[in-house]
């Protein structure tokens, strides 16, 4: 079967603060470069017909303006981190217009962060206007998204809130709000990673730690979109073989607690040997984006990287 393609737009690439940040005055913040200007780290994936997000931080709407992305199949959650899940709210207008409950994927400590955050959303008697969001859970082993299913339609009702109607035309309240998503079966190494046609899109999840944090990585195809992690466990490592595509995270040239240094994201981009690396969740330590396409170049020579490593920056599209 022929490998379907997949493509990523990275609709953020900063820091927490996003650059620039308010009131500094570097050359990176008061750069006039586009490609020095960051929301904070989010990217749009189109793959198997289906458009799914990656976090939904603080500049969700903006980032969705600016790319005219209008429908969702899925979000996929990375952690539970406000600059990754802080404009879940803004779900609510693709509720009205694809009247559809917002698919969320998450692990189960985020999904209880959520409730603490955003307890409007999973009360069992909603105001008129809360969000409907169904609960997809997930692990570190491989998952499915499917399709909408067009057997339930949210209807508004006004001063009521969302009712689903059904094919009979009767309206009834939202049900159950969390579920297990779909599991693959099929061995994890076999094989090319594509989407097994006509079961939905999978996903491999990458395990990695945030500090002391378990967040995930996400591969779709030749792709794999890695941000806000300090280590990555060997074992790991299998899931990252035969890409064209990798992202990783780096918010410095020192040593951090909770995300790889400059130097130890061009290590590992060495070790994973895609053809392309793309930093992300960068900060404004770095230099503007030219001169720091010529550090990485030089830095790659002189540790005889293969991989070619450049700074993602927002808007930016490849495909694998």
């Amino acid at each position: 079967m022929e490998e379907r393609k997949t493509r990523l737009t990275f609709l953020g690439t900063g820091t927490s603060q996003g650059i620039p940040i308010i009131g500094c005055r570097c050359p990176v913040c008061t750069s006039k470069d586009s490609r020095d200007k960051r929301f904070r780290s989010s990217a749009f994936v189109e793959t198997g017909g289906l458009k799914i997000l990656i976090d939904a931080g603080p500049d969700f709407r903006s980032q969705m303006l600016r790319a005219d992305i209008g429908h969702l199949d899925a979000i996929l959650l990375t952690h539970n981190h406000k600059d990754h899940t802080g404009g879940l709210d803004d779900l609510r207008s693709l509720n009205y217009i694809d009247r559809q409950a917002a698919e969320i994927y998450c692990e189960e400590y985020v999904l209880h962060a959520l409730e603490r955050e955003y307890p409007y959303a999973f009360a069992k008697e909603k105001y008129p206007g809360a969000p409907e969001w169904h609960m997809n859970l997930i692990s570190d082993s491989p998952f499915l998204i499917l399709p909408h299913s067009d057997e339930r339609k949210l209807t508004w009702v006004h001063d009521v809130g969302y009712r689903y109607e059904l094919p009979d035309g009767t309206l009834i309240p939202p049900e159950e709000q969390v579920s297990t998503a779909p599991t693959v079966e099929d061995p994890l190494f076999e094989g090319t990673f594509a989407p097994k046609e006509g079961k939905g899109v999978e996903v491999i999840p990458i395990r990695g730690y945030h500090h002391d944090l378990p967040v995930l990585g996400f591969r779709f195809g030749k792709i794999a979109y890695i941000t806000d992690m300090s280590s990555l466990p060997e074992s790991e490592m299998a899931k990252l073989h035969d890409l064209e595509h990798v992202t990783l995270n780096t918010v410095g040239y020192k040593p951090h607690h909770s995300h790889f240094s400059l130097e130890e994201a061009i290590n590992l981009a060495g070790r994973i040997g895609a053809r392309h690396t793309w930093l992300t969740h960068l900060s404004h330590n770095f230099p503007v984006h030219e001169e720091f396409c010529r550090e990485l170049d030089r830095i790659c020579r002189e540790k005889g990287i293969g991989t070619t490593v450049r700074p993602a920056f927002d808007s930016l599209v490849i495909e694998g």
